[in-house]
């Protein structure tokens, strides 16, 4: 098998993330970096079935997320106008 050096500049963090991971598996980075280049970037029919599962629950929380947001946001809104009216009753009194 005939090879050919490539080469790509990277950040030192960068570049001990990748050390890390090929020690972890036992392998060098070169060997890592090629089995990573190798993959395959289609999703199995298995992650593309956790992947549609995952955004159905998403779509589902999303409106019951923005409920209490904004639910929040209307007890800062109150807080914020009883602590107003508070100031305004001391400043009177004083």
């Amino acid at each position: 098998m005939q090879t050919e050096r490539v080469t790509f500049l990277t950040t030192p963090d960068h570049k001990a993330g990748l050390a890390r991971r090929a020690a972890a598996q036992g392998i060098s980075v070169g060997e890592y970096v090629r089995r990573k280049t190798d993959e395959d970037d289609e999703l199995t029919p298995e992650q593309e079935a956790e992947l549609v599962m995952l955004v159905a629950h998403v779509n589902e929380a999303i409106p019951q997320m923005a409920a209490t947001l904004d639910a929040m946001i209307d007890t800062v809104r109150h807080t914020r106008e009883e602590i107003a009216g508070t100031l305004d009753r001391l400043d009177r009194s004083e």
